[in-house]
């Protein structure tokens, strides 16, 4: 259950991260995408690239996620309760199940995250986007 809530709060910064970056690179981009829709790519192409990238960058994220955390496979530790002197002891094993439901988590987090830009680059026209710039 403490999982769940720390991977949700975990999962509310990734979107917000993914959105800050994805963003960032329509915005940095604009004279590109101009161009592209200026020689005939239709809005689902421009969406399709944007959220592609978006899928990129979440997969190495979630990649380098899976790698920093294969040193704690094995580990084991404790919490003791001073009021009723208990202890639990947590041992963390990292499967590989974990790791394909982590990279799948990220993409997800990427999709979510690179979709609203990817739209706003496909609907904004051409010609006040090549003005703009």
């Amino acid at each position: 259950m403490l999982g769940g809530l720390v991977a949700a709060i975990m999962a509310i910064g990734a979107v917000f991260g993914a959105l800050n970056t994805m963003y960032s690179a329509v915005s940095e981009r604009g004279r590109e995408i101009a161009t592209m829709r200026a020689i005939g790519f239709g809005g689902p192409s421009i969406v399709f690239s944007f959220v592609l990238e978006a899928l990129l960058i979440a997969f190495v994220g979630g990649l380098i996620g899976c790698a920093s955390v294969l040193r704690l496979n094995g580990l084991t530790t404790g919490a003791m309760n001073l009021q009723t002197f208990s202890h639990t002891v947590f041992a963390f094993t990292i499967t590989p199940e974990l790791l394909v439901k982590g990279i799948i988590f990220a993409l997800a987090m990427g999709v979510v995250g690179g979709l609203l830009p990817a739209i706003r680059a496909a609907v904004v026209p051409v010609a006040s986007a090549l003005r703009s710039l």
